[in-house]
């Protein structure tokens, strides 16, 4: 009997893969990021993912750190911030920390990521500027204007991070949760359980809590800035 006859590819008829790159890197690794959230963005399964080793990725970027502020970075290319105009500092500032907050809550893996990661580059270079032309026009200057733009931005991380991890697990767990609070012992705990409703109250959909957060950090920053200046 005849053997059949193996067909031979040559390697030369593969596609040719896209040379290895910064940029090719960062993209892969966000990818990655969106599908596995921040555990799927290792070196080795980003190198994997490019069909490389682990070692090819270092001569682009030093290590994971790195790459996680880049990769934050490129998420950050997709945020769309409301124009600067003459109009009121304050409700710029509310607007813009708006369309950040969205954005980490709507891309996958980047509200955690927001958490672990200072982001490098153009993008985040240009959240920052923003924001803090914003407090300079509301007479915010120096350390109280850095420092403060840095609290924002983290309670703004802070905030995705808990929707982004109940829109994952569902409402059920947090509907258990404020069962719990009000069945809260009014003898032992007799603060929890007068405030049993108020620790859960605020519209998530007008997003009165997260503003009023906001404000409550924003009063704190023109308080510490008066200071600052007397």
């Amino acid at each position: 009997m005849m053997k059949p006859k193996r067909k031979i590819v040559s390697r030369r008829a593969r596609p040719a893969k896209e040379p290895l790159s910064h940029e090719l890197i960062v993209k892969t690794a966000y990818e990655l990021l969106k599908e596995e959230g921040t555990s799927g963005m290792s070196m080795r399964k980003v190198a994997k993912a490019l069909d490389t080793g682990p070692s090819s990725l270092y001569v682009y970027v030093k290590n994971l750190q790195e790459l996680s502020s880049y990769v934050l970075d490129y998420g950050l290319g997709e945020l769309v911030l409301p124009e600067l105009t003459e109009g009121n500092w304050k409700e710029q500032l509310f607007r813009a920390l708006d369309a950040y907050v969205m954005l980490l809550i709507e891309q996958p893996g980047l509200a955690e990521l927001s958490l672990q990661a200072i982001p490098v580059g153009t993008h985040a270079f240009r959240l920052n500027e923003y924001l803090l032309t914003v407090l300079h026009k509301g007479g915010i200057t120096s350390t109280s204007a850095a420092w403060g733009m840095d609290l924002l931005l983290l309670y703004v991380s802070s905030v995705a991070f808990e929707k982004a991890a109940r829109s994952r697990h569902g409402e059920e767990q947090m509907n258990a949760i404020q069962r719990s609070y009000q069945a809260s012992d009014p003898v032992r705990f007799p603060l929890i359980h007068s405030l049993k409703e108020e620790l859960f109250s605020g519209d998530t959909v007008s997003k009165e809590r997260f503003y009023w957060g906001i404000e409550v950090i924003l009063n704190g920053i023109v308080q510490a800035n008066a200071l600052q200046r007397s």
